[in-house]
């Protein structure tokens, strides 16, 4: 098992926190979120890490792990981040968000999972949300179940509640075939985009600046088979510097535990 950590993005949101610094090395709770993650995987017995790194990449220097470089960071997006790693699609993987930090029992549910191709959703999303928007269908993305237990849709802009059976929160595994998968799949998307001149997962921005979801999205419509890993919390995004100030609020009144166990991250 190794982890491919995505923290090549500048996160302009989290300005000026990331004046001098990339996003994912912004400190929360005395660490930044990267040290945050590498103790987790340390913990739950993961010690092949990759980071793939992008602006102020001279910023991130944590010994044991091996880097990649996105030189285009700033004019692409997460699939083309996580393929410049694409060297390491050799054996069972997790994929990470640079800006979310989580509790190690998340990461051993993921890791224990048997599907070729699982994802970390949050059933009890709204909670989190509530906190960090005024309206959280704002910034909430759709999540639908089939009935046999599989994603049926994903990160489409949605005004009904019913639409979201949970959220995505930045962390997928693929081994066995799902690693082949998500390669083949990458190669045929990129290669149409070139001749039709169209992004096949969206068709609304060019195919470099893809999102995760839209890659997700993607396989699904391809008939490919993502399994849902739920939890209930545990985890945090730090995506803004309202959110920055909301989990320093939480912390100071004692009332982050009721978002994530903070022990668990020591």
């Amino acid at each position: 098992m190794k982890i491919i950590i995505l923290a090549a993005g500048e996160g302009k949101r989290l300005r000026p926190l990331t004046n001098e610094k990339p996003k994912c090395m912004v400190e929360l709770f005395g660490k930044s979120i990267l040290e945050t993650q590498i103790n987790i995987f340390k913990k739950c017995d993961i010690n092949k890490i990759c980071i793939i790194r992008g602006y102020q990449k001279e910023k991130i220097n944590f010994q044991d792990v091996k880097y990649y470089f996105n030189k285009k960071y700033d004019s692409t997006n997460m699939i083309e981040t996580l393929f410049c790693a694409e060297e390491e699609f050799d054996e069972p993987m997790i994929i990470s968000y640079g800006d979310i930090i989580y509790e190690k029992e998340i990461i051993k549910k993921l890791r224990d999972n048997d599907e070729n191709i699982s994802v970390i959703i949050d059933r009890d999303w709204e909670k989190l949300w509530k906190v960090r928007f005024e309206n959280p269908l704002d910034d909430a993305e759709t999540l639908q179940i089939d009935n046999n237990g599989n994603i049926s849709d994903i990160g489409q802009k949605t005004n009904d509640i019913k639409e979201i059976k949970g959220q995505f929160i930045g962390l997928i595994k693929i081994q066995g075939k799902g690693v082949e998968i998500f390669r083949n799949f990458y190669n045929k998307c990129k290669e149409k985009s070139k001749i039709e001149g169209i992004n096949p997962l969206n068709d609304k921005i060019p195919f470099e600046k893809s999102f995760m979801t839209d890659f997700l999205q993607g396989l699904i419509k391809d008939n490919q088979k993502i399994s849902p890993v739920f939890v209930n919390n545990g985890w945090l995004e730090l995506d803004s510097v309202k959110d920055y100030k909301i989990y320093n609020e939480l912390f100071n009144s004692k009332k982050i535990s009721e978002f994530i166990n903070l022990e668990d991250l020591k």
